[in-house]
């Protein structure tokens, strides 16, 4: 319990002041659990990064997980995980009650919708850099992004990924890159990440094909957040398209206070996956901001702790980093789609709009300024400018 207790305040301290997106926190982990407390080596920690990038799912989150797993069995794993989001799901809870009380056209809420774009263009930018290694990787990426703009359907970007991701098996298993990797000492056995796995896909698979037969509100928000959390590759940026699809263009919440949550979820500190915090509290309140916030989380809490056990056999398996290739360039032509719409579609009205986002992205990349600084500038600027 001591071990837990430890592991539950060190991960909440990170949660409290960890600003600046997943890379940022791996770097925040790194001097923490590896250079400051000794939990784990730097060979370990590098693989675990690794493993984290390789599984869908939020990496920094994981990564955190897969710490707690390792210092405190599957419990550390889970005080691991509310110590590190709880710090935001409280913040983003707190907005989405204020904002919903409140006239959501305020200047300061489009100034939020600014910083988003500039946010995401940015996200689009760096992104780009790191999985489109060649024309190939373009095409997918581009054929992602027509498919989700001319398909406005949910299953538009679970087709594009699926797809992407059997394209990337045939054609990248050659040329995807492989780390050494060395044998770690894990605390659970290859029988319980089996079990971990195989809940992973009964959920994937059970909860779309059960929906239809229960209706029921609950399990709706279930479905929709456990799915976005599923189907996540290449970082928290790309469950924005995901949840957009889920809960805006089925009508349960307006592209409005959906925009505003996200420039908001950038001025906290800890997992953007908290976003959908953010929007269980806008639709059903506090209860919807828990269930919603579980459900999100939960499929990389299964894939980590199923997948930790198999290690080294994943890294080995040249396909399936083929695979996570093909799907990588996906995600960045689904996220480039959101970018178009309904972010700048529904964000951009004049000159002055386009002004003002075009400054915050410079600041973002010439002068590196942080998000959370960045947030207040764009709330700032929006009341001047409303």
């Amino acid at each position: 319990m001591r071990r837990l207790w430890e592991i539950f305040l060190v991960s909440l301290k990170l949660g409290c002041t960890s600003f600046g997106g997943p890379t940022a926190h791996l770097g925040y982990f790194q001097n923490e659990y590896v250079q400051k407390r000794k939990w784990l080596s730097d060979h370990d920690y590098s693989q675990l990064v690794a493993l984290s990038q390789f599984l869908p799912g939020p990496a920094s989150s994981q990564v955190g997980m897969g710490i707690g797993l390792l210092r405190g069995g599957i419990f550390g794993s889970i005080v691991s995980f509310l110590g590190f989001t709880l710090p935001s799901v409280l913040l983003l809870m707190a907005f989405a009650y204020f904002s919903t009380r409140t006239e959501l056209e305020m200047g300061w809420v489009h100034g939020l919708k600014l910083v988003a774009v500039a946010i995401v263009a940015q996200a689009i930018f760096d992104m780009s850099k790191k999985l489109i290694l060649s024309i190939r990787h373009f095409i997918i990426a581009l054929l992602a992004l027509v498919v989700v703009l001319l398909w406005m359907h949910p299953l538009a970007q679970v087709t594009a990924i699926f797809v992407a991701s059997v394209i990337g098996y045939q054609f990248f298993k050659k040329t995807a890159e492989r780390d050494d990797i060395k044998e770690a000492v894990i605390p659970i056995s290859k029988t319980t990440g089996v079990c971990f796995l195989a809940l992973f896909v009964i959920l994937l698979v059970g909860l779309p094909v059960a929906s239809p037969f229960i209706q029921y509100e609950w399990f709706a928000i279930i479905e929709k957040f456990y799915l976005s959390g599923a189907l996540v590759f290449g970082g928290g940026h790309v469950v924005l398209p995901l949840l957009e699809a889920q809960f805006v263009q089925s009508g349960l919440m307006s592209s409005s206070d959906f925009l505003a949550g996200y420039g908001m979820t950038q001025a906290v500190p800890g997992p953007l996956f908290t976003f959908a915090s953010y929007i269980g509290m806008v639709i059903a309140g506090v209860p919807g901001a828990i269930i919603a916030t579980v459900a999100i989380f939960l499929p990389a809490f299964l894939l980590i702790v199923g997948a930790m056990p198999f290690w080294l056999a994943l890294h080995r398996i040249a396909g399936l980093r083929g695979a996570m290739a093909g799907a990588n360039a996906a995600v960045v032509g689904i996220l480039a789609a959101a970018f178009i719409h309904p972010i700048v579609t529904q964000t951009i009205q004049n000159g002055l709009d386009i002004l003002l986002a075009s400054v915050f992205l410079l600041l973002l990349i010439r002068w590196s300024i942080p998000p959370y600084l960045l947030v207040l500038i764009g709330v700032v600027v929006g009341v001047i400018f409303n």
